[in-house]
C-alpha cells in the first residue's frame, strides 16, 4: 500500500490554507451527499483514454477479490460483484464507455479542495561512500499497524502504528530517533540528499538511480504513526518564511540553503516513512498506489477511505490558476485528505509533474460516477452520515 498520508501540499505548506470558494454547485453541509446529476453538466467534460486505462488497471485488481468484499467507503458503492460488469466492458472508445455505463452524482459536503502530488527521484548507493551518507530505510521488523476499524466500527479507514511493550502497543520512535540511530531497520540504500529523501516521504514513493547506473521505484512500506507536522508551518513561525511565499519550491530553497539548520527543521515533523524497493516496471506509470493499482498520470485521484470507495471513477473540476478538468479513478489515500470533497491529483513524473503539484491547491466541484446498476439503488441522490 502507497500512503499518500502527507502528499496534500498544502498542508506541507502552511497551516490554515484556504481554497477559493467553492461554486454554489458545492453545497457546505456535513456529511456526505450524492445528488444525481447529468454529464453535460460536468464543467467541460472529457474522458481520456487514459481515465479508461487507469479504470482497467483497478478492475484488474479488483479481480482477485470475492465477490462479497465490501467497495469500502460510506457505503454507496456495493460490493466487488457490483463492479463485475462494468469492468468486463471496460474498453473501446473511454467517452463512449462511461456515459453509457455510469450515471454521475455531484458529490456535496465540506469546503472543496485539490491539491497534487508528483514522483520524484533521488539518487542512490548500495554501499555507504563518499557524499552518500544518508540512510534510506525498509520496515523495521518491530513496527506494528493495527486497522482501528476492526476494533471499533466508527473508526473504519484509521490505522495506528507502534511496536509492542509487553502487553501494551507504545508509540515508536520519532523521526529525530530514527535519525539518530535508534532503530532497528534494514538499509535499502544510501543516498547523497537529505532534503531529498525528505521530499520523497512527503510523496510517499518515487524512484531511485543508483551509482552503478540501475534504477528502481521506491514504494512506501510503512510509517512510524507519529504526528505530522508541516514544515512550511515551522519555517512561518519561525519567521523565515513569508506565508503567502510558501511552497514546495521555496521550502526546499531554504532547506538548502540552511544546511546547519534543516535537520532540526525537518524534525519537527516526527512522521517518518520506511519504502520498499520494487522494479520499476512501466515508466509512464506511477508507483501502486493503497488499491493495488499502479498510477496514472492525471487519471488516478487520492481520496477519503472513509467516505470513498478505492476504485470508482471520479471527475475532477479544479479551478485557480493551473484548472484540471478530467476523470480520475480513486487510486490512493492519505491522511491528509479528509472530507467528501476533497482529492489530490497524482501529476506523474519528471520536473513539469513536480511544478504542477507544488503549485496545485484549489476549489472547485468533484463528481462520483457509479455503474447504472448502483445508481437506480441510490434514485436521485443520497446523504451519509
Amino acid at each position: 500500500m502507497k500512503a499518500k498520508a502527507f502528499a496534500a501540499f498544502c498542508l506541507l505548506a502552511a497551516a490554515g490554507c484556504t481554497a477559493p470558494t467553492p461554486p454554489p454547485a458545492v453545497q457546505q453541509q456535513a456529511g456526505l451527499r450524492l445528488t444525481r446529476v447529468t454529464f453535460p453538466s460536468l464543467p467541460g467534460w472529457n474522458a481520456p483514454q487514459a481515465a479508461l486505462d487507469s479504470f482497467a488497471r483497478s478492475c484488474a485488481v479488483l479481480a482477485a477479490k470475492p465477490d462479497t468484499l465490501a467497495m469500502g467507503g460510506a457505503g454507496y458503492a456495493g460490493t466487488v460483484a457490483d463492479w463485475r460488469g462494468v469492468c468486463a466492458n471496460a474498453r473501446g472508445d473511454a467517452r463512449v464507455f462511461f456515459e453509457q455505463n455510469f450515471t454521475p452524482y455531484a458529490v456535496q459536503g465540506d469546503t472543496a479542495l485539490f491539491t497534487g502530488y508528483y514522483e520524484p527521484q533521488i539518487d542512490g548507493s548500495r554501499v555507504r561512500q563518499g557524499v552518500f551518507q544518508t540512510p534510506v530505510l525498509g520496515l523495521p521488523p518491530d513496527l506494528v499497524r493495527a486497522d482501528l476499524g476492526q476494533f471499533l466500527p466508527r473508526l473504519k479507514g484509521e490505522h495506528i502504528s507502534g511496536r509492542v511493550s509487553g502487553h501494551a502497543l507504545v508509540p515508536y520512535a520519532d523521526r529525530a530517533a530514527i535519525d539518530a540511530g535508534g532503530i532497528a531497520a534494514p538499509v535499502l540504500f544510501y543516498t547523497d540528499d537529505a532534503v531529498a529523501l525528505f521530499f520523497l516521504q512527503i510523496q510517499g514513493s518515487g524512484r531511485v538511480v543508483f551509482t552503478d547506473g540501475g534504477s528502481a521505484r521506491i514504494a512506501y512500506a510503512g510509517e512510524n504513526g507519529q504526528p505530522y507536522t508541516a514544515i512550511g508551518r515551522t519555517l512561518i513561525q519561525q519567521n523565515q518564511l513569508a506565508r503567502e511565499n510558501v511552497s514546495l519550491q521555496t521550502i526546499r530553497a531554504w532547506l538548502l540553503a540552511h544546511p546547519d539548520r534543516a535537520r532540526a527543521v525537518m524534525e519537527t515533523d516526527k512522521s517518518y516513512i520506511f519504502f520498499r524497493e520494487t522494479p520499476l516496471g512501466d515508466t509512464a506509470l506511477g508507483s501502486p498506489g493503497a488499491s493495488g493499482a499502479s498510477l496514472t498520470p492525471l487519471a488516478s485521484l487520492a481520496v477519503d477511505p472513509r467516505l470513498h470507495a478505492l476504485g470508482a471513477p471520479f471527475y475532477v473540476a479544479a479551478e485557480g490558476p493551473d484548472p484540471v478538468h478530467g476523470l480520475m479513478v480513486a487510486q490512493d489515500i492519505g491522511g491528509a485528505i479528509r472530507g467528501p470533497v476533497r482529492g489530490d491529483i497524482f501529476f506523474g513524473f519528471g520536473p513539469e509533474a513536480e511544478a504542477r503539484a507544488g503549485a496545485m491547491k484549489a476549489g472547485g466541484a468533484l463528481y462520483l460516477l457509479l455503474p447504472n446498476m448502483l445508481a437506480a439503488r441510490i434514485g436521485e441522490g443520497r446523504t451519509y452520515p
